[in-house]
Parts: C-alpha cells; sequence; structure tokens
C-alpha cells in the first residue's frame, strides 16, 4: 500500500516540534519513545505499520486546540485517533505525522431525559454511551461490532452502523451536535440538541469524514426508549444465496426488523468452536429480530417465519428465552474474533442494493474459487452492509496481495449492482485507490474542495480516502 514520503524538513524538526508539544500538554501526555511508539503505528488494518513521529493524548477540546495550533505552524501532518479500530487504516501514520488520540477524553457532560439526548466527549466507548443510560431505561442505537471498544469519535469519522442499525440507523441518523477542532486549532460547534439546526446541513458533511475536516472532541447523541420487548428467530439454510433470497424478500414484505444479520459455513463452524453457541449446520443462517408489544413481536415473527419457510430453511429456531436469545446473538457478536482460527484475514466492507444479495453472493462464491481463497461472510444483511472475510496466510509469499485484490474486484462487484465502496468502515487507504471506480474526476474535485475550505493547508489525515494522484498537488507533493 504506497504511502507519501516523508517530509525530510518535518523529520529535521522533530526535538523541536516535541518540545513545543510538551510546552502545552503534561509530560505523559506525549509520547515519542520509538518502542512506545509501536502501540500507534497501525489500526486495526495491520497488515501496513509505520511509526509515527510522536503521539500525543490531549484531555480536553483546549489541549487538542493548542496541539492542531502548532501542527498547524510546523506544517506537521495530524493523524486523529479514536480507539484504533479501523479496518480501513484510517488512523494509519506516517512517519512525519503526529498521532492525535482522544483516547482520554470520555466524560459524560449532559443527560437530558426529557429531550432524550446525552452529550460526551467523543473519547468514551460506544457501549458505555448506552451504559451511562441504560439504568434509566435508554440507550444509544448504533451498536458496531467492536462497541466494546470503538470510540465515538471513530463512530463519527467512519459513519459507523451495526447489527441493530436497520430500524434505527447508522451513527448521522443518531448524531445530533458536535465540538469540533479545525485544523488550524479554531473550536466550532455544529448542531446541538434540537431536532435539525438550521442553514447548511454541515453535521451530514462531518459525519463520515475520516477525520479529514477536524478533530471531534465532544458529541451530542440521540438516546432512545429501551423497546417494551425484543426477540430473535434464527433460520438456518443450504444455500447462501437462498439466505440472500429470503433478506429480499422479507424487505419487500414491507417488515422492519430491528436487525437481519447474515453469517456462512465458515463463520459459523467458527463461532461455534469459539462460542458453543449451538448453530445448526448449515451453509447460512440469518439472525432476524423483532422488538415491540408480545403481540407486536408474535404477529412480525410469524410474517417472517412464514416468507422463511418458502425457502425450504434447514432449521428455524425462534427465541423462548432471554439465555436463548443471548446464544443466538453470541455467535455473530463474537464472530470476527473468532474467524481468526481460520487464518489472517482482510474484513472487507462494501454496500449493495438488497435484491442484489443472491447475485453478489453467488459471485463472492466464484471469486473465492478463481483466487483459491477462501471467503467467510458476515454480514447487516437487511440493510445491504456486507463484510466479506477473505482468508489468506500473511507468512506467504503474493497471498496479501492476492487477497487484496480479490478484495478489489468484490468492491468493484459492489459498485457494479448499484452499491458503494463502504457502509460504515470508510475508506481510509484501503479503499483510497477505488474511489475513481465509484467517482468520476469531477466528483472528487469537489470532495476535495470541501477539504480545502476546511483544511486549506491538508493536515488532517492527508494520505487517506483520496487518491494520491489526485490529491498530490495539495499535499504539497
Amino acid at each position: 500500500m504506497e504511502m507519501p514520503k516523508p517530509s525530510d524538513g518535518v523529520l529535521a524538526k522533530r526535538a523541536g516540534i516535541i518540545a513545543r508539544l510538551r510546552e502545552v500538554l503534561p509530560d505523559d501526555a506525549v509520547i515519542e519513545d520509538r518502542v512506545e511508539l509501536k502501540a500507534y503505528e497501525c489500526d486495526a488494518l495491520s497488515a501496513y505499520r509505520c511509526p509515527p513521529l510522536c503521539a500525543v493524548l490531549p484531555a480536553s477540546t483546549e489541549e487538542v486546540s493548542a496541539v492542531l495550533r502548532i501542527c498547524h505552524a510546523e506544517g506537521v501532518p495530524v493523524v486523529p485517533r479514536g480507539s484504533g479500530t479501523s479496518l480501513a487504516g484510517g488512523a494509519m501514520p506516517t512517519a512525519d505525522s503526529v498521532v492525535l488520540g482522544v483516547m482520554r477524553l470520555t466524560e459524560v457532560l449532559e443527560v437530558d431525559y426529557a429531550n432524550r439526548f446525552i452529550r460526551v466527549e467523543a473519547g468514551r466507548t460506544n457501549l458505555s454511551v448506552t451504559g451511562a443510560v441504560e439504568a434509566d431505561g435508554f440507550f444509544y442505537a448504533p451498536d458496531p461490532s467492536s462497541q466494546l471498544a470503538c470510540a465515538i469519535a471513530g463512530n463519527i469519522a467512519m459513519n459507523s452502523g451495526g447489527a441493530h442499525c436497520l430500524k434505527y440507523g447508522v451513527t448521522t441518523n443518531n448524531l445530533m451536535g458536535v465540538t469540533m477542532v479545525l485544523a488550524d486549532g479554531e473550536v466550532i460547534e455544529v448542531g446541538g440538541a434540537h431536532l435539525d439546526a438550521e442553514g447548511l446541513d454541515l453535521l451530514g458533511l462531518i459525519c463520515g469524514s475520516e477525520g479529514q475536516l477536524g478533530v471531534v472532541t465532544e458529541a451530542t447523541l440521540r438516546i432512545l426508549a429501551k423497546p417494551e420487548g425484543a426477540r430473535p428467530v434464527l433460520v438456518g439454510f443450504d444455500s447462501n444465496v437462498v439466505a440472500g433470497a429470503c433478506v429480499s424478500d422479507i424487505i419487500k414484505s414491507g417488515i422492519l426488523p430491528v436487525a437481519i444479520e447474515f453469517m456462512d459455513r465458515p463463520c459459523i463452524e467458527a463461532t461455534e468452536a469459539f462460542t458453543g453457541a449451538g448453530y445448526p449446520d448449515c451453509e447460512a443462517l440469518l439472525i432476524i429480530e423483532v422488538e415491540g408489544s408480545e403481540a407486536e413481536i408474535a404477529d412480525q415473527l410469524s410474517k417472517i417465519v412464514a416468507i422463511a419457510a418458502r425457502h425450504d430453511p434447514v432449521e428455524i429456531r425462534e427465541s423462548a428465552s432471554a439465555e436463548e436469545s443471548r446464544l443466538i446473538w453470541l455467535g455473530r457478536k463474537s464472530a470476527f474474533g473468532a474467524m481468526g482460527q481460520k487464518g489472517d484475514y482482510i474484513c472487507l466492507d462494501g454496500t449493495i442494493p438488497v435484491s442484489e444479495l443472491p447475485h453478489v453472493l453467488s459471485q463472492i462464491g466464484e471469486l473465492s474459487q478463481a483466487y483459491g481463497l477462501g471467503v467467510g461472510n458476515v454480514f447487516h444483511a437487511g440493510d445491504g452492509n456486507m463484510h466479506p472475510l477473505i482468508i489468506y496466510n500473511a507468512n506467504k509469499d503474493g497471498d496479501l496481495a492476492k487477497a487484496e485484490a480479490m478484495g478489489a474486484d468484490i468492491l468493484r462487484l459492489c459498485v457494479e449492482v448499484g452499491g458503494c465502496l463502504t457502509g460504515e468502515h470508510g475508506v481510509g487507504i484501503e479503499k483510497r485507490d477505488l474511489m475513481d471506480v465509484q467517482y468520476a474526476p469531477d466528483d472528487l474535485e469537489v470532495q476535495m474542495a470541501v477539504k480545502d475550505v476546511f483544511d486549506p493547508a491538508w493536515i488532517l489525515n492527508p494520505a487517506k480516502v483520496f487518491p494520491l494522484g489526485a490529491s498530490a498537488g495539495r499535499r504539497g507533493v
């Protein structure tokens, strides 16, 4: 994966830059030791690594602002980092960059149940947002699989989703406002604790911008009252394609489950060995959850089961208790970790129209055979957000390149059928050089012109999202 050559001028100023940063931050908030910097040399796309110039861990919006003022004055690239769970290289540094981590920004600043919002510092983990309000009967809806570790800042940067976003939407649908520090250190407020902001939808621009426009330090999030009840049903099939067709039929029926999750045999076998969740022996399974009153749940599940039955399922297992529900979800929530038993893998993230699921799953199977690499499919089927896991051997010469080539073909397929390159992982460096598959040169030019407004010097995450050739002039290359 090509990255820009680090600036010799910035590298020559390393000692002076670190000295300036130490003037505005506590000693333990500036990390320069080469061994300690290994923790910041990559994110969850761990195939590529590069230690940064240094890493800083500010503990307030004011400290973030001070850091950015220094980096802006010195012409130092800044790589914002939440918890480092990005799967697309969104937090991978270059040797001349400062990694700005927000993991010390963890406070709950305000909770308002009457108006259903919570304001938190952006380093707080996703799951702990719900943890702050669940005792009072509320929750925060977006629930990425990494929710135990991932930070709200990263969720906003990548517009993260999750299993239950079919009904409740992704981060952008649950984000009400942010405090953001611009590249030159200016602090701005966008949106807030109200239903809709007047004027331009800057909040919609910021959510999903991958740290290109500013560093989010605080977020106002929509919280919801817990549903009266919820219950999943597990349906097994003897074919990936048939399972995909079942998803399409459920969505076409007008029923809106809270979640529809898909797993195929490699993932089923790995999660079963890892968790002992009791999944059936089948080629593919769906986990479909509905919520509401008992009457609503029974009505929705009866309709879903009737649709599934038309596809000749191997098994239909409707949860009858809280423990059965826990076990049904246990494997799905553990899938990405469990797949490590199969070998090294690349986790992709493309989104397609739900109606195209059968075709795309069939094509992925053909690509797997053509490349000679295994694939495990686990994804948010209800909104077509696919996560093929391409299995390879990192110790075998050429295997990583082969896996990346296969991944690029899968992502091109997603765009070809009317989908897009990413649903929630972002573009980062992983999909950067595929952006011209989805966007014409004029489209990319408009997007880069927007970045020009927020970050004229292009110091914020400058090697990400846009093909390096397209952004070279703006990055001063």
